[in-house]
């Protein structure tokens, strides 16, 4: 019970007290309503008077719904409220009738109690609605929002009005050429200086008819920065060939600077949340960088450096290439939990998503007990079976892993483990504290802590994904490796701001998760250094690059196998 009051503390922390404000005073009229019933039951007139003052509550959500809402794509969060407000007057109707009323006023407090938790529990997904604002206005009031309730802000130490006077100028400036591709950019370049994975910039116009500074061209190649520094290229089109640069070509400037100088001046802040991952992959986004033509520079076979211009080839399909063999997203279009043999020894196990693909269980899960007995059941049962067919060790395949909850993995590690671990707390931030409100452990069952255990993980590897890297780490038979660190991002995501006309939307973390020392769980700090980087970092040398984006082969996976077998 402790538990389930501290999530509802969690989540009204994580939400806007404005709107519980509201929650509070209908259910106080519904029990006013309950109070006045009981003393006027006898008298006629009066309760024909209850029966006028039970559209009260309607009233009350007619009036937050005109103020807050004013439109129906932003009514969702709200439903639970507002359907307190329908009941009041069902039970309206056999006001009058003792027998009707004593069958249904009880039946009516039950519903009424379970939309009111269930709206708490919903509240961090409330919508903040400034479409009605000019682009300044309503940038000024996603700056001031955040400020309030981005739940990093003290961690990252964050200035939001020094971000919005910097940006401020180019929001103006897309205002006054009515430019929504410009006012899109700069919401993005604000919101990515935050570098966190779980911000997000949504554009609800048509973006290609709009100049933007994240805009890619297409050269004809993509590049990829190895472990000993060089630039080379990688998916070259047969038009780049012609001119000499091959795949495998080692490129030495870009637009007249050095290749690296290049990739740290010139490409656009992504906000990747760890430096790291983002400094992995700058020579990628380096490669869609430039105007109509770019001059780039590279060593031909006899080792001299020849400069040739390559032109803008229009929709950009070479990045996109690079960054799928790069991250091996199509490794997702598994199902996800599913397993198969590798070799002889070895077993394989896909996360892709955190969830059992059951949203209520998945939400019972994590804020009751923090596991899942269903997907502890389903994980005992693949691996009893795949230890049938001969495993003695596990790959578990957590790249490109898009989130979810925590339960499943938690239900994962207590089989892999016989230890007890922390897994998280649910937090509320107070005066720039943190405080745990709701704390959920791993407790192991150790049925398959025999098993040497190889975690892959990658920069696309995103918040229920981060936490599932973070988890299996600890574990002393598990090895977490990979090229990049996981992404980076732990909170929950609730926040979310619809900006002038619609035109843009902004989602962002405001449920707070913590570890074991009460710091928020997973996400760096102003830093950006990774802080649950890879124990293993798999190298990425001439040789590994041309099997990932030549020969099509998931050198991971392949690495991740040998490792295992030494």
């Amino acid at each position: 019970m402790d538990t389930f009051w501290g999530l509802i503390r969690h989540n009204i922390a994580a939400g806007n007290m404005t709107h519980i404000v509201w929650l509070g005073a209908i259910i106080v009229t519904m029990l006013i309503l309950a109070v006045l019933h009981h003393r006027w039951r006898f008298y006629d007139q009066k309760l024909k008077k209850w029966q006028e003052l039970c559209a009260i509550p309607l009233l009350i959500t007619i009036i937050h719904y005109c103020i807050y809402v004013r439109d129906s794509d932003f009514l969702k969060p709200y439903t639970s409220m507002y359907l307190i407000a329908v009941i009041a007057l069902v039970l309206a109707m056999c006001g009058r009738d003792r027998k009707g009323y004593r069958i249904a006023a009880p039946i009516v407090g039950v519903m009424t109690a379970f939309l009111g938790v269930w709206c708490c529990i919903m509240m961090p997904g409330i919508t903040r609605n400034f479409s009605g604002k000019s682009y300044t206005e309503s940038f000024h009031a996603l700056a001031q929002e955040m400020d309030r309730s981005y739940v990093l802000k003290e961690w990252k130490e964050v200035d939001f009005s020094a971000l919005e006077a910097k940006y401020m100028p180019m929001v103006k400036e897309a205002e006054q050429d009515k430019d929504p591709g410009k006012f899109a950019d700069a919401v993005e370049m604000f919101c990515y200086e935050l570098h966190d994975g779980h911000i997000s910039v949504h554009c609800n116009f048509d973006t290609d008819k709009y100049e933007s500074v994240f805009g890619m061209h297409e050269y004809g190649l993509a590049m990829i920065e190895l472990d000993n520094g060089e630039v080379i290229a990688v998916c070259t089109d047969d038009e780049v060939q012609k001119l000499g640069i091959d795949d495998g070509t080692v490129i030495t400037r870009w637009n007249g600077k050095p290749v690296l100088q290049a990739a740290a001046e010139d490409v656009p802040d992504h906000g990747e949340s760890v430096k790291a991952n983002a400094d992995r992959v700058a020579a990628l986004y380096l490669s869609t960088v430039g105007g109509d033509t770019v001059e780039v520079s590279f060593l031909d076979e006899n080792g001299k450096e020849q400069t040739v211009t390559l032109h803008d080839m229009g929709e950009n399909h070479t990045f996109c290439e690079a960054y799928d063999a790069f991250t091996q997203i199509q490794k997702t279009d598994q199902p996800n939990f599913s397993t198969k043999m590798l070799s002889d020894k070895c077993g394989y196990l896909t996360l892709n998503v955190q969830s059992t693909g059951n949203g209520l269980r998945d939400i019972f899960s994590e804020f009751s007990s923090g596991s899942c007995k269903w997907a502890k059941d389903m994980f005992r049962k693949k691996l009893n079976d795949l230890k049938k067919q001969g495993m003695e060790c596990l790959v578990i395949d957590l790249r490109c892993n898009m989130g979810g909850c925590d339960a499943p993995t938690t239900a994962l590690c207590e089989l892999l483990t016989d230890d007890k671990w922390y897994a998280q707390g649910l937090g509320i931030r107070k005066n720039g504290e943190y405080i745990s409100t709701a704390d959920y452990y791993i407790s192991g069952t150790g049925e398959f802590a025999d098993l040497k255990i190889v975690a892959l993980t990658n920069l696309e590897c995103i918040s229920g994904g981060d936490a599932a890297s973070l988890y299996l780490s600890r574990l002393p038979n598990v090895t977490l490796a990979g090229i990049t660190d996981p992404n980076g991002s732990g909170q929950y995501t609730g926040g979310c701001c619809v900006l002038s006309d619609k035109l843009v939307g902004v989602t962002y973390p405001t449920g707070l998760t913590l570890d074991e020392n009460g710091e928020p769980k997973i996400d760096p700090r102003g830093d950006r250094v990774s802080r649950n980087a890879v124990e293993v970092r798999i190298p990425l040398d001439y040789d590994a690059a041309m099997k990932i984006f030549c020969d099509g082969q998931d050198y991971e996976l392949d690495w991740a196998v040998q490792y295992l077998s030494r």
